[in-house]
């Protein structure tokens, strides 16, 4: 009795998961398309509804939750069909969607689809060789086979996402690194773009004029007749004409001065919400935040012990609750700012693939964070995999991609002052 109360809880969290996962389908990636695969929408919504399931898994792990023998059983089920899903269906179906989107092979699609799915599964195995992440013990139709190479691929993202957003977020929301904007600084740019553009329109007018002034002096020319007329229309320039190509390529400058000019009034526009932002309540509290993602990234860049048993359970909920937040909204920033109508089935597919690596792997990097009372059914579960290695992967890439957002940042925030001068 109490093993069908926890299976009737567990399917009801993931019948509404899964609603959760359909809903931001269609209101939020797919609401500017008319033509949608249910598919395709159907295995993102599975996808999402097993990811969030792994993290409710690790909450009920803490809390107690559900007997022993019902969670072990709902945490296999949930990485069988997480691992399925993400090696053999969504794999398959982008070579699918992108084979049909070829017409010479459009026929074939079904053949090339397996060819592609059998390509990926080359290098996805071949994946594993360089890395200790496995035990000689275990069989090749193992287990542990797949998530130790789906965690590779997912901590390898979730650092790289993980080393920039603890960099970006501080250089975000911290009133330090905000430049001072002044509406006179706005006017003055505004101002300047709208000189552009009366200069652009005036020159077009002018190349306008010429060529209709050109086009009916020759049709003047060709209505003379006669060897005199010949010997005019060759010898003879037409009154007023003018270099076009050489407006032109002043017209071209100036198009790029105020793309240039325009980019740097929206940056400036956006600027002067943020320090308006900053000073309302929310802002000071995203301000605060800042400046704790900057101790966390020191912390992260520079190994000092912080974490401690006591506080690890509040945290792993906190991780959970920001990193699905947080990777939706990249989701939705990544697909508009690539998709189109041709590509955006596979763009979504691609999308559910990272986002199914990423909480895999998320469940493997917050095993070091549980208590060692919490992590028993979640070692067993899977397997016995080198999970120092896993982090220490994840600290190695992080430092990198930290380091690496720390000197673009720089770069761009040294040359925007720059920049401003020079428009």
């Amino acid at each position: 009795m109490s093993f069908f109360v926890d299976s009737v809880i567990m399917v009801t969290s993931q019948v509404l998961f899964f609603g959760f996962g359909w809903l931001f389908f269609m209101r939020q990636l797919f609401k500017d398309y008319e033509v949608r695969q249910y598919v395709v929408q159907v295995v993102f919504s599975i996808t999402f509804a097993f990811s969030c399931t792994m993290f409710e898994l690790i909450i009920f792990e803490i809390l107690g939750v559900l007997s022993s023998t019902s969670r072990y059983f709902h945490w296999k089920l949930n990485l069988y069909v997480i691992l399925l899903v993400l090696i053999f269906v969504v794999p398959f179906y982008i070579g699918y969607f992108v084979v049909s989107n070829i017409r010479l092979l459009h026929r074939q699609r079904l053949l090339f689809s397996c060819v592609v799915w059998f390509t990926f599964m080359y290098f996805f195995w071949k994946l594993g060789d360089p890395f200790p992440i496995l035990s000689p013990k275990h069989g090749i139709l193992s287990i542990e086979q797949l998530i130790s190479r789906v965690g590779v691929i997912g901590v390898t993202l979730m650092a790289l996402l993980s080393g920039f957003g603890a960099v970006n977020c501080p250089y975000t929301y911290m009133s330090y690194f905000l430049r001072n904007v002044t509406d006179s600084d706005i006017l003055a740019l505004e101002r300047r773009l709208l000189q552009t553009m009366d200069m652009i329109v005036s020159k077009k007018k002018r190349i306008a004029m010429t060529r209709r002034q050109m086009y009916q002096r020759g049709e003047e020319q060709n209505k003379q007749t006669g060897f005199w007329g010949m010997i005019k229309s060759v010898t003879s320039s037409p009154s007023g004409s003018e270099n076009l190509s050489l407006i032109q390529q002043e017209v071209d400058a100036l198009e790029e001065l105020s793309r240039q000019l325009f980019l740097e009034t929206v940056d400036l526009q956006a600027t002067k919400e943020r320090i308006e932002y900053s000073k309302t309540f929310q802002g000071k509290y995203f301000n605060f935040l800042g400046y704790f993602f900057s101790i966390y990234c020191v912390w992260k860049i520079f190994m000092v012990k912080f974490w401690s048993q006591h506080i690890s359970f509040i945290l792993v909920g906190i991780i959970i609750v920001t990193s699905i937040r947080g990777l939706l909204i990249t989701l939705t920033k990544f697909f508009y700012a690539i998709s189109s109508s041709k590509s955006s089935n596979v763009i979504v597919l691609v999308l559910a693939q990272i986002m199914g690596m990423y909480f895999v792997s998320s469940v493997l990097l917050m095993r070091m964070s549980m208590p060692l009372e919490y992590r028993t059914i979640v070692t067993e579960v899977l397997g016995e995999l080198q999970f120092n290695f896993y982090h220490r992967w994840f600290d190695v890439i992080f430092l990198v991609s930290a380091l690496s957002s720390i000197l673009f940042l720089y770069l761009a925030h040294k040359q925007a002052p720059e920049k401003h001068m020079s428009l």
